[in-house]
């Protein structure tokens, strides 16, 4: 993309680690000044208890080309999510990117367990952590967005719109509404910040090779390959850089406008921009899952990445 966010300022929310942190990087890579906001500091750890932090991702934003610049907050706290506009606006005057990817919904749900067997309580923590938090942060950064023309809002959820059409019962009642209310979210905004230049969609990437799916295969980023042996399909997977770097070409394009109200997948974008992930491949998986797990098939990407 050859630097061609220079000069523009995003606000990636939920950046500590996974697609966050990816998609923050990925602006860097391409310019951009990132404000990347979490809850887990080194000073303090969120309720997910990991070791990453913002000041990571900050740090590795600028290693990457751009500016990064550490903002924790609550997402879930409106008054914190004020002040950090505030701040951003104060600092910056614009905000050209606002990447919704707030999440912390690892743990709190159990597959293929019926709505009236899951813990109520952690279901509605899912929905008040992965909902709530994406209304609140639009509903303060909008105006911010909106007050130049060619803003853009992604909503990062899990499946596209297609595939989230069925019922995903192995994941169950609070996961499946989390992911698909979140791509209605980004339709509504579509449509009201489309008179203001500004343009809303969501977005998910594949299986993603996640700092915590890292962990619960047992490899590393080096070695995720040795995961295969043990669940085949995992062949498909990508890094978080496939999803960054598909913000990161909508962000650049001039027409991107095209994409307002749209479902779309990082596999799909990188076909369209013609990027790659960080070992050269086009993972398609979404396509993958449709083609050939749905149907029982024995894995094989051959022709999907």
């Amino acid at each position: 993309m050859n630097r061609a966010l220079t000069g523009k300022i995003a606000l990636v929310a939920g950046a500590t680690r996974g697609a966050g942190r990816g998609i923050a990087v990925q602006l860097g890579a391409a310019g951009a000044t990132v404000y990347c906001t979490g809850r887990s500091t080194r000073e303090r750890r969120s309720e997910m208890n990991r070791p990453e932090t913002i000041e990571e991702t900050a740090e590795l934003v600028t290693a990457a080309g751009g500016e990064g610049i550490a903002a924790p907050a609550d997402h879930l706290d409106p008054d914190q999510v004020a002040a950090l506009v505030r701040r951003v606006d104060a600092e910056q005057g614009r905000l050209d990117v606002l990447v919704n990817d707030i999440w912390g919904g690892d743990g709190l749900f159990e597959f293929g367990k019926p709505l009236w067997e899951q813990s109520l309580e952690d279901g509605l923590r899912m929905l008040r952590l992965s909902i709530h938090t994406h209304a609140i942060t639009s509903h303060h950064a909008l105006p911010l967005l909106i007050r130049e023309p060619g803003g853009l809002v992604v909503e990062v959820t899990d499946g596209t719109a297609e595939y989230n059409a069925k019922y995903r019962k192995e994941v169950g009642f609070f996961y499946d509404l989390a992911k698909s209310a979140v791509i209605r979210m980004a339709l509504a905004q579509s449509v009201e910040i489309a008179p203001y230049g500004a343009t809303a969609l969501s977005l998910t990437p594949g299986w993603l090779r996640s700092e915590g799916m890292l962990d619960n295969y047992g490899v590393t980023e080096e070695t995720w390959r040795d995961a295969v042996e043990k669940v085949p399909h995992f062949a498909i997977s990508e890094t978080p850089a496939l999803v960054g770097r598909a913000v990161a070409a909508v962000a650049a394009d001039p027409e991107r406008a095209r994409w307002n109200g749209t479902s779309q997948s990082s596999g799909g974008l990188a076909k369209e921009y013609g990027f790659t992930d960080t070992d050269g491949s086009r993972p398609d998986a979404w396509r993958y899952i449709t083609e050939v797990v749905e149907r029982d098939l024995p894995a094989d990407v051959t022709g999907y990445r």
